[in-house]
């Protein structure tokens, strides 16, 4: 494939990760009036193109996503993390590609949680990675433009709750479904209402043969009844002190369905403290009403939705959406503008597919192109793309803002139309029509099922017990394989450690490596069945131990199967240490099963390490 797509590439050819577009950028201020245009956007393209840029992505080296990781502790790391940090720019590109023309539409969203509506959502605080704030200054990031003009956003899970919170009265839904047999009190509690319903009732039927001296009676009839003014309407309000109260009163008042529409009035509880019954002059004065009511909803709705009306209309959209880095992505995604994240992977990818059915991870379709097998970075797998013959005119339709910024600083709006860039040169090396592509299934000519990943694909089983990690050089093994080492010197390194357990005759005559997690713990790979039990066994009767070995455990040295650490996992145990995290799993009185129930199997490479001059 190399030799057929090689081509030279020109002097006066720019490389790729060096182009500047003119990005629009979206602030508070000019959200609005952006909306139709990114409506049309949408769905004028065939794609869609996201990357979001958040307050960090792991607290301690060993919440990093790695190569011993299984789908459902990949995902607890990445829940854990999208939980922890907020994002605070979210750069979107429509694009349609069509023969060796690219044409996108890209945006760049500031955002911000603001708690504008005073209900105490979206969020109070939030974490922030020292390390992610002092890279974003360097590129230029405005924090007081994010702070000040950042686009605040309910989750669908807070906007159902703000509801009850703004105070609005809301429309009761149709009983469908009868209540419970109703017992004495219910039945005092009905027959009291229905009389009072009744008489108000009839006193708002009476009320247009009333005459100008019937003034004075007239409000004291209110008065006694209780009636009052909803709007230009005749309304009573009903207290109640529980939901049973509120159901059974819905049930009676479909008695008088033809001219009375019940509302309900939220306490800050997020209860219902009385029910409004609005009685309604004619039929066309009801369909009115519902209609007014419908379109202060709608405008409340979109008040206090903010960008979240973005992630709609992508939603909506059914377009495939292209991310370079879907785990991170999309459970950000989740956590911010859907709901809670799922508690485990399977629940997360049924969650996920119903909001965005065709996701494309640009990582594995990275992987069918040999050069590209080793790169996690945009500019680096961009500039590596120049070496093929794979011509794609990008042409920016929406007229963005000029980028100010210095050379060595680039807009984080920049990487949306990178990622379509090179989807399209992916889809013209692999000589696949993206057209064809409509999610991770139908993708096969573009990403082999050879390296599909439960962990990065939506349309898989989320079950699938492979990982694949995006190595040369890998061999599978299972996760039975697999032994954690913890409590050594703070001198020892992978090379001591591994020559003192050579020294442990029968357990280490098989092949076995050898690595650091992070600065407290290391892990054991064995490539004999059975040896990881052997030296669990043995490391609980030190006489079957060298005496180099002795003397470690002696000193403090643990072990522990794999399970240990999937349970560090699952209990949310994510101290700096993986050492602490494990001590903690093994003093937990958990014992709820693992969802992971069969051994899991990684690909092991030699490469995996930690650089500790990065930490």
């Amino acid at each position: 494939m190399q030799r057929r797509f090689l081509s030279s590439v020109s002097g006066t050819s720019k490389t790729l990760n060096h182009r500047r577009w003119n990005v629009k950028q979206v602030k508070n201020s000019n959200f609005s009036s952006a909306l139709d245009e990114i409506r049309t956007s949408i769905d004028s393209s065939d794609f869609v193109a996201l990357s979001l840029q958040n307050t960090g992505s792991y607290a301690a080296a060993w919440h990093r996503v790695s190569a011993i990781d299984t789908p459902e502790t990949s995902y607890l790391k990445a829940k854990y993390a999208a939980e922890r940090y907020q994002i605070f720019q979210f750069a979107l590109c429509p694009f349609s590609l069509r023969g060796s023309k690219l044409t996108v539409h890209p945006y760049n969203f500031h955002l911000f949680p603001r708690d504008e509506l005073k209900l105490g959502m979206p969020s109070y605080s939030f974490s922030c990675q020292a390390s992610r704030l002092t890279a974003m200054a360097r590129e230029g990031f405005d924090f007081n433009t994010c702070i000040y003009q950042g686009i605040s956003y309910l989750s669908r899970t807070q906007e159902s709750a703000s509801k009850f919170l703004s105070g609005n009265p809301i429309l009761a839904d149709a009983i469908t479904v009868p209540s419970s047999p109703a017992t004495v009190a219910d039945t005092v509690f009905v027959g009291r209402i229905r009389s009072r319903v009744k008489n108000w009732r009839q006193s708002c039927l009476d009320t247009t043969s009333k005459t100008e001296d019937d003034d004075l009676v007239s409000s004291l009839r209110k008065l006694v009844l209780g009636s009052e003014q909803y709007g230009s309407r005749l309304c009573l309000t009903i207290d109640v002190c529980s939901e049973r109260q509120v159901q059974l009163i819905l049930e009676m008042l479909t008695e008088f369905s033809d001219d009375v529409v019940p509302l309900l009035i939220a306490s800050k509880s997020r209860g219902t403290q009385a029910v409004r019954a609005v009685f309604m002059s004619s039929k066309e004065d009801m369909d009115l009403f519902k209609k007014e009511l419908q379109n202060l909803e709608n405008e409340e709705n979109r008040r206090v939705r903010g960008f979240r009306e973005v992630i709609d209309l992508i939603s909506s959209s059914q377009k495939p959406v292209v991310s370079q880095n879907y785990l991170s992505d999309f459970t950000s995604i989740h956590a911010k503008f859907l709901g809670p994240l799922p508690s485990n992977v399977d629940d997360f990818s049924s969650s996920l597919s119903s909001a965005f059915p065709d996701v494309v991870d640009l990582s594995q379709f990275m992987k069918e192109i040999s050069p590209l097998s080793n790169i996690s970075n945009l500019p680096a797998a961009m500039s590596s793309l120049n070496r093929f013959f794979a011509p794609v005119d990008v042409e920016v339709a929406n007229q963005g803002c000029p980028i100010k910024l210095n050379e060595d600083h680039q807009s984080h709006g920049q990487n949306a139309v990178m990622i379509s860039q090179l989807f399209a040169k992916l889809c013209t090396i692999q000589k696949s029509d993206p057209s064809s592509v409509q999610s991770n299934e139908d993708f096969q000519p573009l990403a082999s099922d050879e390296y599909a990943s439960s962990v990065t694909s939506c349309a898989r089983n989320a079950g699938d017990e492979n990982v694949k990690i995006w190595s040369k050089n890998s061999r599978r093994v299972s996760s039975d394989n697999l032994v954690l080492i913890w409590g050594l010197g703070k001198k020892m390194t992978a090379a001591m450690l591994k020559n003192a357990l050579q020294q442990a005759p029968p357990v280490f005559v098989q092949e076995f490596d050898v690595k650091f997690l992070d600065r407290s713990c290391a892990i054991l790979v064995f490539w004999e069945s059975g040896s990881s039990e052997t030296f669990l066994t043995a490391v609980n009767n030190e006489e079957q131990l060298g005496e180099s070995l002795r003397e470690m455990v002696a000193e403090g040295l643990r072990v522990a199967g794999y399970d240990t650490y999937k349970r560090a996992c699952r209990l949310g145990f994510w101290e700096a240490d993986l050492a602490d995290s494990l001590e903690k799993t093994l003093e937990s009185s958990d014992t709820e099963s693992d969802s992971d129930t069969k051994p899991s199997e990684i690909d092991w490479t030699s490469e995996l390490a930690i650089n500790f001059d990065e930490l």
